[in-house]
């Protein structure tokens, strides 16, 4: 656990000037398809508090905007700007560079970063399994 938290501590500090893990991960969902608030903070497990500061944090910042969704005068589509995919690439890139420095220091570069591929997939299906249990508490 102690090497998962300093970890995090270095990726925080090896982002672009003015950038934030949570930044990251709500550019990153948006660039993958996940245009709605709602939608985001049950994706990364966030509450919609949480959510709504870092949205308009970006949307402030020029990195995202915010779009009505077709016909529904209620409902906003997120859309990540050139600015935040620009961003979103630099960081995804000085993260992926520490993460592999830190693995080629081990003795077994190749296995680590298997092993966090995999610990990756298991925390999209955790992810994905409280998503669903979420949405069927809602629904009760």
């Amino acid at each position: 656990m102690h090497a998962l938290t300093r970890l995090s501590r270095i990726l925080e500090r090896s982002l672009p000037a003015g950038l934030t893990l949570a930044d990251f991960r709500v550019l990153s969902a948006v660039a993958e398809g996940e245009a709605r608030a709602s939608r985001l903070a049950r994706r990364l497990a966030l509450g919609k508090p949480a959510i709504s500061s870092t949205v308009d944090s970006l949307v402030r910042r020029g990195m995202l905007r915010r779009e009505q969704a077709g016909a529904d005068q209620r409902a906003v589509d997120l859309v990540l700007t050139p600015g935040g995919d620009a961003a979103r690439r630099q960081a995804e890139s000085a993260l992926l560079e520490v993460v592999v420095a830190l693995a080629a220091g081990t003795g077994d570069e190749r296995g680590v970063l298997d092993a966090l591929a995999e610990l990756g997939d298991a925390i999209e299906r955790r992810q994905a399994a409280f998503a669903a249990a979420r949405a069927a508490e809602d629904r009760r």
